[in-house]
């Protein structure tokens, strides 16, 4: 009995080290040698303090800065901590990533639709509504936009900071970037690292 007991705990006490320790530790290792900045999350400024992840939207809400695409994140409702159905909005809860499941044919897609196109209008923002900028992304989390929408948010942004449009024009036209290796994906801008820029302008 014991003869066919002991390879089997060898066996599981050293897959356990091999899997469990020596496997993680290394490619741990070869990812902060070989690539650190991703490896720790993409966070934003390199090198300084940090103030967000290249990976992930943040909840810009004020003129002053470009929008991202809305999300439809969630968490627990503080009022009822015992039931999980009770939530409430969290744009953005990386804990908490999802769509919002509405189908299009759903009523109540259609009327947030129409109340963010006419808020995003009475702003200022000019031309067609590009479609990221009124519905959410299936992660809830998408921390790009196209460059239409980027594009679109210009004058409302020009307005509160006092910029001219054609200087704010050329940051996002800096900030576009383009398909994986020239085929994958579509051009989009990254909102934090724009917003970064823009507060990194010289006051005019």
């Amino acid at each position: 009995m014991l003869s066919q007991i002991r390879p089997a705990i060898v066996l599981l006490v050293l897959f356990t080290v091999l899997t469990g320790l020596v496997y993680p530790l290394a490619i741990t290792g070869i990812a902060q040698a070989v690539m650190p900045h991703q490896a720790n999350g993409n966070l934003l400024p390199i090198g300084g303090p940090p103030v967000g992840s290249a990976l992930i939207g943040q909840n810009f809400a004020t003129d002053k800065y470009f929008h991202p695409r809305p999300s439809a994140t969630q968490t627990q409702d503080p009022a009822h901590p015992d039931d999980s159905s009770k939530t409430i909005d969290a744009p953005y809860n990386a804990a908490n990533s999802t769509g919002s499941n509405l189908g299009p044919t759903s009523q109540k897609l259609l009327d947030r639709v129409k109340a963010d196109v006419a808020a995003k209008q009475a702003a200022g923002w000019t031309g067609p509504i590009p479609a990221d900028a009124v519905t959410t992304s299936a992660s809830g989390l998408d921390p790009h936009i196209s460059p239409e929408n980027a594009l679109a948010q210009i004058a409302a942004v020009a307005k509160a900071r006092n910029l001219p449009e054609d200087k704010l024009r050329a940051l996002v036209e800096d900030h576009i970037e383009g398909r994986a290796l020239g085929l994958i994906g579509e051009p989009r801008v990254n909102v934090l690292r724009l917003n970064m820029a823009l507060d990194a302008l010289p006051a005019s």
